[in-house]
């Protein structure tokens, strides 16, 4: 009896054993904000295009612009940022993944830091991300979406939508942007 009692003993350990291993071998599943932000670091390296807005805005109408996305912080920071020719700012704007949620975080030359969250779409090209809130300075307006959509390898697009303060209609830019390196 008692060396049943032992067989059964060392039976039971070897299978719960055996269960925790393939247990601890299972992949866990990606979040879709991981996925998301998985997505976004693809582009990293240098990007130059036309900017379009509607309503037009002269300042920026037809320059070009230069992108550039950066990996950071052990793989958990993407860094995004923008230059123009002749403009002396470059705006910078962080991606993270915070819990379930991939935000965005953009420094803007308006002197304010507003936050969005992004959501991949079905087919897996566009990361677009909606407003969730701001901090700062608020005269100017604030950026208030934004969409990246990857074409290829060596293409993407951003939209950026910025609210203009007293009810005035909302800037949209449009950015066609072609890899350099």
């Amino acid at each position: 009896m008692k060396s049943l009692r032992f067989v059964l003993s060392v039976v039971l350990v070897s299978l719960s054993t055996a269960f925790a291993q393939s247990d601890a071998q299972k992949p866990v599943a990606q979040s879709d904000a991981q996925k998301s932000f998985d997505t976004m670091k693809t582009l990293a390296g240098s990007w130059k295009g036309q900017v379009t807005t509607v309503p037009q805005e002269a300042a920026i109408e037809g320059k070009l612009m230069q992108v550039s996305f950066r990996v950071t912080s052990m793989g958990n920071t993407l860094m995004h940022e923008m230059t123009g020719a002749g403009r002396p700012d470059d705006p910078i704007t962080m991606f993270v993944v915070d819990g379930d949620r991939l935000l965005l975080t953009h420094y803007c030359d308006a002197d304010n830091r507003p936050r969005m969250v992004g959501k991949m779409s079905p087919d897996g090209k566009t990361v677009e991300f909606d407003f969730l809130d701001v901090a700062g300075n608020l005269q100017y307006g604030h950026m208030q979406h934004a969409v990246f959509t990857i074409i290829d390898a060596q293409h993407h697009a951003e939209e950026w939508t910025f609210m203009v303060p007293g009810g005035k209609q909302p800037v949209r830019a449009h950015f066609d942007l072609q890899r350099t390196k």
